[in-house]
């Protein structure tokens, strides 16, 4: 035997040493080419390495296929050297290569396990035949037949490796193409790579050959078996429908075609699109065609189902009476004058034009301040049906969209349901939560929702398991939310956002005396002639046992007035009961808010703020003090990052201020300042605090205090400016229930104030400011002059006293 110059040449390029690459369930033999995706990290490495140099690596196949992360010993110690042609990096961070193998190689020794195999190697040459023997031609020919009656019997190979094998003369890659190709098990295939001689190799593929035909020849008789039983099941069904023919001329009909024809009666009632129409009449033919026992004639009965069922056109005639819109609006809401406005210009609209796309809204607002029953009140002011879901914590994309028919239990999305729930065409649609939508490896659920709220697309929904459009412009789509901010800015931009701000004391009352009190009376089985609550006692209600934007926890207050009655009446009491500020405490205990000592009284140190919250607005008060110490600033009170950049941007704007404010350099120097925001349990952000905390600071250096019943806002910055803020209303409502007199808000605010209802506005005194000097001028009591008593104390003693004072 001898070398070909080839080989020798090939074999020269190959170093000695060479990165490993394990393969798992497969076996690289050489002059074969073929992908592999790497995702291992030793892989990974071991490939980064190789297409850094020359493009080499040894592909050495792995003993077990289950080991993640392989050891020395559990890769075969000989393999194939394969050149890297292509390399490609996925989204996913594995690696797509395409390999060539050259020479087979032996592993000598591992010159490094980490962070990525490198072995010695040792090429092996292929020794080739200087004469064909009668015996080799033989088995050649032999092994070219099998692979024929291997391919006639099903086994399926690409045309080029076919004509690849007739043209191949070589034994030894003759018998290296023909295992590569039988998709064999790693350990028989890589004993063929380790038999050198190439008649050898050659002898165990014609053996394994010969197997394989075997197992071949078995599996089609297997299947002819199956073909049998299933022309037995055809001849059934044939038998079967001239069963059927025969019992339809007697006149006699089973129950499955009764089925069939209710179907095709129910498809053209439901006056359908065509092409919907279409595909329903397609599915029939199936369901007819089908064994009515079988799994899948199950599924398109559903289907069907579903299809006959949903207002393909069926639609509710809307109420275009604006004077009774109006009234219905009335009764069921009090105040929200924006929101009845825009549903009368939408009636109006629609009376004049006769046909309109419904619109789609979004109520933000904090809790309980009516947004939900708010769109059941104009469902029924437009004479329609109303539906609401929940998309709190949705995470899967086919709860909006639905899941396909292949899934086992499939069923459509929650918009279609609804629409079936519903069984008219212009329902009115409320999603509840929107701005709680999740989103995770399932889908994003919000993308769904951008075709459902949007006019120009929503006439042609499709639903993953309907697989037709369904209409839903027709739909008045109403969504709810606390936030803005989460909710996607694409779906935000498909809706008409309208805020609903939390009510004031006046409008809580009117509520609970129009629609919360005499609801409870119901519920509890009592009237107006057994109980009665004071205008008085519902205020105290109001303001000493709930705070909160909207009205839920005042209805859950006056039905734990209610229940303490109803027992009293339960046990035999007849008298009416009326309940005022006097006897309040007997039946809600003691208050639960009590106004704070440091607000009755003007102090040194604390200024009150106006914050905003997902459930309206709220006042903090802000303290500050100062002791001796080191010029530390400390920030208690669960403050964010935003909030201490407030305070900090405060103190630096205090120091650049310090002549005008006259307070002493050395004051900074030699004392700690600490400013507190109280409720340390809660977390706190945001930049609109910072004037009040210049104010807090201010006041805790100089001394002079604080006005108790001025409330402030707005964002402070180096220089002193003032800059704009959001949530006007809810904290004008907020400054209202604390009993504030003056509200000092930013001057770039000021066009802000004319969307307050005027109502709010009265008894209030606003301020706007520009500069931080503004704030100052408002905020702080005249300081009285210290008279000279007779010992004559020097200035700096009375520094020195005022200071102390300011301390504590």
């Amino acid at each position: 035997m001898s070398k070909s110059p080839d080989q020798k040449n090939e074999q020269t390029k190959i170093p000695g040493k060479l990165p490993v690459l394990p393969v798992r369930d497969l076996v690289v033999f050489p002059q074969m080419v073929l992908p592999l995706f790497v995702g291992r990290d030793l892989s990974v490495k071991a490939i980064e390495k190789a297409a850094a140099e020359k493009k080499l690596i040894l592909l050495a196949a792995q003993k077990s296929l289950d080991i993640e992360v392989p050891k020395v010993e559990d890769i075969y110690t000989l393999g194939t050297v394969g050149t890297i042609m292509r390399m490609l990096r996925l989204s996913d961070g594995r690696i797509k290569i395409l390999v060539q193998g050259i020479s087979k190689a032996r592993i000598l020794s591992f010159s490094q396990t980490e962070p990525y195999f490198e072995a010695e190697i040792e090429v092996l040459e292929e020794p080739t035949l200087d004469q064909i023997s009668s015996e080799v031609e033989a088995t050649v020919r032999a092994v070219k037949e099998q692979m024929e009656k291997a391919i006639s019997f099903g086994k399926f190979l690409m045309p080029d490796v076919v004509a690849l094998i007739e043209n191949l003369e070589d034994p030894g890659r003759l018998a290296d193409l023909v295992v590569s190709n039988l998709g064999l098990k790693v350990d028989l295939a890589q004993d063929v790579l380790e038999t050198i001689d190439p008649v050898e190799r050659l002898k165990k593929a014609n053996d394994i050959l010969s197997k394989e035909l075997h197992v071949l020849i078995m599996q089609q008789k297997i299947q002819s078996e199956a073909k049998g039983e299933m022309d037995k099941v055809q001849r059934e069904y044939f038998l079967r429908e001239q069963l059927k023919a025969i019992q339809k001329e007697l006149g006699e009909t089973d129950d499955r075609s009764e089925e069939i024809e209710e179907f095709r009666k129910k498809i053209t009632a439901a006056k359908m699109l065509k092409k919907v129409e279409k595909e329903a009449l397609k599915q029939l033919r199936r369901l007819e065609r089908m064994h009515q026992d079988s799994a899948e004639a199950a599924t398109v009965r559903t289907y069907l189902e579903w299809m006959v069922e949903l207002p393909w056109s069926k639609q509710t005639k809307d109420r275009l009476d604006l004077v009774s819109a109006k009234k219905i609006l009335d009764e069921d809401h009090y105040d929200l004058e924006r929101i009845k406005e825009r549903i009368l210009e939408y009636l109006a609209v629609r009376k004049m034009k006769g046909k309109l796309k419904g619109p789609i809204l979004c109520f933000v607002g904090p809790p309980g301040v009516g947004k939900t029953s708010l769109g059941k009140s104009i469902a029924r002011s437009l004479g329609r049906k109303f539906i609401r879901i929940s998309l709190g914590g949705v995470h899967d994309e086919a709860e909006i969209r639905g899941h396909r028919r292949t899934y086992v239990g499939a069923l459509p999305g929650r918009l279609i349901q609804g629409m079936k729930q519903a069984g008219t065409a212009n329902p009115v649609f409320m999603m509840d939560e929107i701005d709680k939508i999740g989103t995770d490896f399932r889908g994003d659920p919000s993308s769904a929702l951008l075709e459902v709220l949007d006019p120009e697309q929503n006439h042609s929904f499709s639903d993953h398991y309907l697989g037709v459009p369904f209409n839903l412009s027709n739909v008045m789509f109403i969504t709810t939310a606390n936030q803005i901010d989460p909710i996607p800015l694409p779906l935000r931009d498909r809706m008409e956002m309208i805020e609903l701000s939390g009510y004031t004391v006046e409008e809580k009352a009117g509520i609970a005396k129009n629609f919360l009190l005499p609801r409870q009376l119901e519920d509890h089985g009592t009237s107006a002639k057994d109980v009665s609550i004071s205008d008085a006692g519902m205020e105290q209600i109001i303001t000493q046992y709930t705070r909160e934007a909207g009205v839920r926890n005042l209805e859950r207050e006056i039905a734990r007035v209610l229940r303490k009655i109803a027992r009293k009446m339960a046990e035999g009491g007849k008298q009416k009961i009326r309940v005022i500020p006097s006897n309040l405490h007997q039946f809600l205990g003691i208050p639960k808010i009590v106004p704070e000592a440091e607000a009755e009284s003007d102090s040194i140190g604390v200024a009150t703020g106006l914050a905003w919250t997902p459930t309206g607005g709220d006042v903090l008060q802000i303290e500050a003090t100062i002791m001796k110490g080191k010029g530390e600033l400390i920030l208690t009170g669960s403050l964010g990052k935003v909030m201490k950049e407030s305070a900090q941007a405060a103190l630096s704007y205090i120091r650049s201020q310090e002549k005008v404010l006259k307070i002493k350099a050395h004051v900074f120097a030699k004392n700690d300042i600490h400013i507190h925001v109280p409720a340390g349990a809660i977390p706190k952000d945001g930049p609109s605090a910072g004037i009040t905390m210049a104010t807090a600071l201010t006041s805790a250096l100089t001394g002079i205090p604080v006005r108790h019943d001025v409330a402030m806002t707005g964002e402070i910055t180096l220089r002193g400016r003032v800059l704009p803020i959001g949530g006007l209303k809810e904290k004008i409502l907020a400054a209202k229930r604390a009993g504030m007199t003056t509200i000092i808000f930013p001057k770039r605010n000021e066009k802000d104030l004319e969307e307050v209802p005027k109502h709010l506005q009265k008894g209030l005194k606003f301020i706007f400011a520009e500069q931080v000097e503004t704030v100052f001028k408002h905020v702080f009591r005249k300081k009285k002059r210290p008279k000279r008593s007779a010992s004559k104390k020097s200035p700096r003693k009375i520094i020195k006293r005022t200071q102390t004072k300011a301390k504590g």
